[in-house]
């Protein structure tokens, strides 16, 4: 159980089959210990056991030179529709995978695969975000496309998966025009996170009160290095920019790759 929101406890399923539920007890006492330092232990715990996996899929997605981005939004963001229409626009150029994290349904996953795309779905029962230790199993049936773009599509939730690293080289925040400028200064966690900051659905912003000018300057208040791309998944909008900064992203994985190859080949040698 994560002790931050209570989640965890459901039957957790990736692909088809249903594995024993993620539990995030912890194993020792301490005793004399007051219940907040008690908490504070716990989820140190918790989250040392996750990095401790997550180095283990970004060690994987390094040998592989796939780049591993973790999408994250509250539901309703267009986290689905952006992807659809990424992987339309990349598919026929880089290899691509997507794994799909919801507490249930195949629905998201589904979609992918009308794409043509590889997809995984981890329904995660009553968790409410994905953990490395659940993409580290996804990875055992999907492999990580070699010198390609994985995309983990997050549990819609701007809380607890801002804490929880899954091996990612980045994370990608997605922040509709109808959810209020305002998020960022009421989720700071998140967007401390997050490397780059989509606002979505701009097509609607002669119909709603949100600022982009706002929204930004309150996200880069939270993280002063935040990059910011305004799009539309609807209609298209913007989405050059979206498509450039992803293969800068991917040229920079495959760059690192060759560099770690060639300083093996030299310690070999020598």
């Amino acid at each position: 159980m994560c002790t931050t929101c209570g989640c965890g406890g459901g039957d957790l399923r990736i692909g088809n089959e249903t594995m024993h539920a993620h539990s995030h007890e912890h194993a020792h006492t301490h005793e004399g210990a007051s219940e907040a330092t008690r908490k504070i232990l716990v989820e140190e715990d918790i989250l040392a056991r996750n990095n401790a996996y997550a180095a283990r899929n970004r060690e994987a997605f390094s040998r592989s030179a796939t780049l591993a981005l973790n999408l994250v939004s509250s539901p309703g963001s267009g986290k689905t529709t952006l992807l659809t229409r990424t992987l339309s626009a990349l598919k026929a150029d880089v290899p691509l995978a997507v794994i799909e994290g919801d507490q249930e349904s195949e629905l998201d996953a589904e979609r992918i695969r009308a794409e043509a795309v590889p997809a995984l779905q981890i329904n995660t029962g009553k968790g409410c975000h994905l953990d490395a230790h659940m993409i580290g199993h996804a990875l055992e049936r999907l492999r990580p496309p070699e010198a390609g773009i994985l995309f983990i599509e997050n549990v819609g939730n701007l809380v607890c998966p801002a804490a929880f690293d899954l091996g990612e080289s980045a994370k990608i925040l997605i922040l509709s025009v109808t959810e209020g400028e305002d998020k960022p200064l009421k989720y700071p966690d998140m967007f401390h996170a997050a490397r780059l900051l989509i606002i979505n659905k701009t097509d609607l912003l002669p119909h709603v009160r949100f600022s982009v000018e706002t929204a930004t300057d309150y996200a880069r208040r939270i993280h002063p290095q935040m990059e910011v791309v305004t799009l539309s998944a609807s209609t298209g909008e913007g989405f050059d920019v979206w498509l450039a900064w992803l293969t800068a992203r991917l040229t920079e994985i495959k760059n690192a790759r060759a560099l770690e190859l060639e300083a093996e080949l030299a310690r070999l040698k020598a």
